[in-house]
């Protein structure tokens, strides 16, 4: 098996076996042997086939199934299964890819939907200590506001009490 990685340029070379008289093909003249063989070249993208004297021999581009339905494959024959099975390998390889991308969307939603579930609870928690600071400055205020208060009203009393002691002396 040869799997391209993408790259440009890379080679496959493939030897076969020489022949040497009759081995089960037709003979075709006094010099020649035709001998029947299948190669198949499957590919999501277009490629190109040359031999080592750098003749192009293939160039095939992108195709796409013609067929819209599985029930349109004619199994009948050993061709039209194969080409099913091509179809529905197809199919198949089609509805992984979008599962994966799918699946990359939800866990990326998923991500975001827990992030921002930690980020409510972060506010919610420091609006409450925020809360909570302001009560405690607040209530701080207000207990030195009335020991102010107390303190000046302390202060008259002793002021007011003096005067009264002074008229009291003059009686």
């Amino acid at each position: 098996n040869f799997v391209h990685s993408g790259d440009a340029g890379e080679t496959l070379a493939v030897e076969g076996q020489t022949l040497t008289g009759p081995t089960g093909g037709t003979p075709a003249g006094t010099d020649s042997l035709v001998v029947g063989g299948k190669l198949e070249f499957n590919s999501s993208t277009a490629f190109s086939l040359s031999s080592s004297s750098g003749t192009e021999l293939l160039t095939a581009g992108t195709v796409g199934s013609s067929l819209s339905s599985v029930g349109a494959l004619n199994i009948g024959t050993q061709v039209g299964a194969s080409n099913a099975l091509a179809v529905v390998d197809g199919a198949l390889a089609f509805v992984d890819d979008l599962r994966a991308s799918l699946g990359a969307v939800q866990n990326r939603f998923s991500s975001v939907v827990a992030s921002n579930q930690a980020t409510a609870e972060n506010v919610s928690a420091a609006r409450s200590r925020i809360q909570d600071a302001d009560f405690a400055a607040e209530t701080a205020n207000l207990s030195r506001a009335q020991i102010l208060q107390q303190a000046g009203t302390a202060m008259l009393a002793q002021a007011n009490q003096q005067s009264q002691n002074v008229l009291s002396l003059l009686r």
